[in-house]
């Protein structure tokens, strides 16, 4: 069985600055309508990316060198608005997927969207979240590595990191594996099968 334990992720990042990014600009509400989350990665940011477009600039998801980042690093209250499941599904499926994000706080809702997919969101202060992202703009290919049982953040060569923290149960569900519960819920299967063996009557007899 796949292992869906969260311990530590390590991959290329994209900074997005910018404080109270909502979930509508994550995902325009026009894709709300999808029947499936599939295709919703290419649509990340559409509008943003569209206004920077037409104004001769470039979003940091259109510059190829970002193609291939798997951590995201953003500011404070990243995710508010609407909540919609949709803007982390689109996240997830942009390009590799972004399997994490470290920014300096989340939307509440957001912010539990994220753990039921496994990507684990991690707060930092607004210091060490600027330093970071002047690191990351800096060299497109360095690698960030997020120790989520350490609570840490390193990049460089150097081992330069940042402290990164999470609140304990949804960070206790992601090194558990315990944020899936269909897996929990194969993982139980022989259990209930005791179960209903033991009954006088079998749930395909019940109703």
């Amino acid at each position: 069985m796949q292992d869906v334990k969260r311990t530590r992720i390590s991959g290329r990042a994209v900074a997005l600055s910018g404080n109270d990014i909502d979930t509508d600009r994550i995902i325009p509400a026009r894709y709300l309508r999808a029947v499936t989350f599939d295709g919703l990665g290419e649509h990340a940011f559409e509008d943003d990316r569209k206004q920077l477009a037409e104004a001769g600039q470039q979003h940091p998801f259109d510059r190829p060198e970002r193609a291939e980042a798997e951590i995201l690093v953003v500011n404070r209250n990243f995710g508010c608005g609407s909540s919609r499941e949709h803007a982390p599904q689109a996240l997830m499926r942009w390009h590799r997927g972004i399997k994490a994000v470290v920014g300096e706080s989340f939307a509440e809702i957001f912010f539990g969207n994220c753990v039921a997919l496994g990507i684990p969101c991690v707060t930092a202060e607004p210091a060490a979240i600027r330093r970071l992202m002047a690191a990351v703009d800096a060299d497109p290919e360095l690698a960030l590595t997020l120790d989520l049982e350490a609570g840490r953040v390193s990049f460089g060569a150097a081992g330069d990191g940042i402290d990164a923290t999470m609140p304990e149960g949804p960070r206790g569900q992601l090194l558990s594996g315990r944020w899936d519960s269909t897996t929990e819920l194969l993982e139980g299967a022989k259990q209930l099968a005791e179960v209903e063996a033991a009954l006088p009557y079998g749930f395909s007899e019940a109703g």
